[in-house]
């Protein structure tokens, strides 16, 4: 009998072990999707707040906040598609994508602000 606990206990570590790293791995992952979903809502916000004004200024030729709502849908689908399967570092190279993104809107923004008051 004490042979059969010596040998149990080693298991029952072991599982433990397993059990609490893949809870570790799976709260990174919640945090990173929800990262994630956050960046995709702060960047549709920020489209749709500067979108008459960007579309002004660029034209009818290139349409920079157009362009950014359907990178930011394409990265939606992927995220409903792939949430689960996608390794951490995927999620992290989506969340990348989004927020290069919204700075390339914020740059653009502070062009127009800047020509608006006549600033180089």
């Amino acid at each position: 009998m004490r042979i059969v606990f010596l040998l149990v206990i080693p298991v029952v570590i072991v599982l433990a072990l397993w059990l609490a790293s893949r809870a570790r791995r799976d709260g990174r992952r919640r945090l990173a999707i929800r990262g994630l979903l956050d960046a995709a809502d702060a960047l549709e916000a920020q489209l749709r707040a500067a979108r008459g004004e960007i579309e002004a200024i660029a034209g009818d030729h290139e349409n920079p906040v157009l362009q950014a709502m359907q990178e930011l849908l394409r990265q939606r689908l992927w995220l409903q598609e792939n949430a689960q399967s996608a390794s951490l570092d995927q999620l992290d190279d989506v969340r990348g994508s989004l927020d290069a993104a919204r700075a390339r809107i914020e740059a653009l923004l502070q062009q127009i602000e800047q020509a608006r008051v006549g600033t180089p």
